[in-house]
C-alpha cells in the first residue's frame, strides 16, 4: 500500500485518542469518535464551532482558567510552529443538553501543527486524554502510609505545583520573547550600513538558524570607495548565539575600516587575519570580500576559507571566484600574506556572495551543495537582485530557515 491510498479521514475517525482538527482561527475542522464520546457530542454539533464558544469555562467555578490556559497554548503553537505540551489542567465541560450545567473534568493535552507547503502552520491537532478518573481514584485510594484526609490535601498540593510550573512556563516564555526582540533589535543594528542605500542594484538576505534567537555569526557588509567602486563581503562566525554575534560584529566593523584604508580586499583580510588573533571566539572564522571596479569591469577578491562566490553569466553559466582561498582567519600561527585574484565581468552579469547555509546539508559533500546552487542560478538569468535573492531561498527550500544560518549578497552588475 502506498500513502496515497491511505484513507487519512478514516485513520484520524479511528484514533482511539480524543482528537481535534482546529483551523488557525480556532474554528474546529474535524473530530474523532474518542473526541465525541468523551464530551458527549456528535461530530455535527462541534465542527464549524469556535473551540471556546462550544467549551467555555465553568462560571460556578471562580478560578477556573481552562479557556484561556487552552487558548494561550494554540495562540504559541501557531507564533511559533512548534508542539506545546499542557501541564495537567481542570477544565469542568457542559452536560449536553443542559450547557448550564458542567461536570468536573481534568485533562492532560497537546497541540500539534501541522504545516503547510509554505512551511506555516495550517492547522492545529488538539489531542486531549481525559485523566478525571485518574485524579478521584487518587483521591479515594485506600494509602495505609496516609491518614485519612490526606488524600485530598495530596491532590490539592499536586494541582497547585502543576498551575505553578504553568505559571512560570509562561513566565520563561515571554522572558524569551523579550530576549529574542532585543536579539532581533541588535542583529539588526549591527548589519545596517548606509552604503547599502545607495545601491538599488544589491540586495541582502539573512536567515538565522531554525531555533536560534534570531541572532548568529553570520554577517554581510558593504562599503563604497572612491573612483567608482564598491566592496562588498561576507562571513562566518562559528557557532550561535549572543557570543557569536558579538564576534561577527567586531569582525565586520574591523573588516569595514580596514577596506577603507588598505588597498585591496587580500590586504584587508590580512588586517582582519590579524585582528582576529585577538578576539576570542574568532579562530576559524571565514570571509570572502569582492571588489567592484565599475569603471573597468573588474571584480578584485580574496577569500579567508570561505565557499567561492559566484558569477553568474546572461547565458546561464556560472563561474566560482576561488582562485583567491587561504586559510581561516586567525588560522595561522605566523601571517602570511593573503591571496588575491581578478576577473572580468559584463554587465548583465550577477555576483553572489553566501554562507555555507545555503549550499551545505548533512550528509552531503559540498560539490553538490555548489551544483545546486549554480543549477538553479541557470534559471535565474533575467531576475534583478532581490527577486533573484528570493527566488533562490525558495527554490532550495530555505525560506523557512535551515539547521544553519544564511547571510548571502546579491550584485546586479549592470554598469
Amino acid at each position: 500500500m502506498t500513502a496515497s491510498e491511505i484513507d487519512y479521514t478514516a485513520a484520524f475517525a479511528a484514533i482511539p485518542s480524543p482528537c481535534l482538527m482546529l483551523g488557525t482561527d480556532l474554528v474546529i475542522a474535524d473530530a474523532n469518535r474518542a473526541f465525541c464520546e468523551v464530551t458527549g457530542r456528535s461530530r455535527a454539533e462541534l465542527v464549524g464551532q469556535y473551540l471556546i464558544d462550544i467549551f467555555p469555562d465553568n462560571p460556578a467555578d471562580p478560578e477556573a482558567d481552562g479557556a484561556a490556559t487552552l487558548k494561550a497554548s494554540l495562540h504559541r503553537v501557531l507564533s511559533s510552529g512548534q508542539t506545546d505540551h499542557m501541564a495537567l489542567q481542570k477544565y469542568d465541560l457542559p452536560v449536553a443538553g443542559n450547557p448550564e450545567v458542567f461536570k468536573e473534568r481534568w485533562w492532560s493535552a497537546i497541540n500539534v501543527p501541522v504545516l503547510g507547503p509554505d512551511g506555516k502552520v495550517a492547522w492545529i491537532i488538539h489531542r486531549a486524554e481525559d485523566m478525571t478518573d485518574a485524579v478521584h481514584a487518587r483521591r479515594t485510594a485506600h494509602l495505609p502510609s496516609v491518614r485519612p484526609g490526606r488524600e485530598a490535601a495530596m491532590e490539592a498540593e499536586l494541582y497547585a505545583r502543576a498551575r505553578q510550573l504553568q505559571r512560570l512556563n509562561e513566565e520563561l516564555r515571554q522572558a524569551h520573547a523579550r530576549e529574542r526582540r532585543i536579539a532581533v533589535a541588535l542583529q539588526a543594528t549591527m548589519l545596517h550600513t548606509a552604503d547599502l542605500a545607495r545601491h538599488r542594484d544589491i540586495a541582502v538576505r539573512y536567515l538565522p538558524a531554525v531555533g536560534a534567537l534570531n541572532v548568529c555569526g553570520d554577517w554581510y557588509d558593504a562599503v563604497d570607495l572612491p573612483e567608482g567602486r564598491f566592496a562588498v563581503a561576507v562571513g562566518d562566525v562559528v557557532g550561535h548565539g549572543l557570543m557569536a554575534a558579538t564576534v561577527m560584529g567586531r569582525l565586520r566593523s574591523a573588516l569595514s575600516a580596514a577596506t577603507r584604508t588598505v588597498h585591496g580586499p587580500a590586504q584587508a583580510l590580512e588586517v582582519l587575519g590579524l585582528y582576529a588573533r585577538s578576539v576570542e571566539g574568532a579562530l576559524a572564522a571565514t570571509a570572502v570580500q569582492v571588489l567592484v571596479d565599475c569603471h573597468s569591469h573588474l571584480l578584485i577578491y580574496s577569500s579567508a576559507g570561505h565557499p567561492p562566490p559566484v558569477l553568474l553569466h546572461p547565458d546561464g553559466t556560472c563561474d566560482l571566484l576561488d582562485q583567491a582561498t587561504d586559510p581561516p582567519l586567525g588560522a595561522r600561527p605566523e601571517h602570511v600574506p593573503r591571496p588575491q585574484a581578478t576577473t572580468t565581468y559584463t554587465p548583465g552579469d550577477t555576483l553572489i556572495l553566501y554562507t555555507d547555509g545555503l549550499i551545505e546539508r548533512r550528509d552531503e559533500d559540498i560539490d553538490a551543495g555548489l551544483t545546486r546552487l549554480t543549477s538553479t542560478l541557470a534559471t535565474c538569468t533575467d531576475f534583478g537582485a532581490e527577486h533573484l535573492a528570493d527566488t533562490l531561498l525558495a527554490r532550495l527550500d530555505l525560506t523557512s530557515g535551515a539547521g544553519d544560518d544564511v547571510a548571502m549578497v546579491v550584485v546586479r552588475l549592470e554598469t
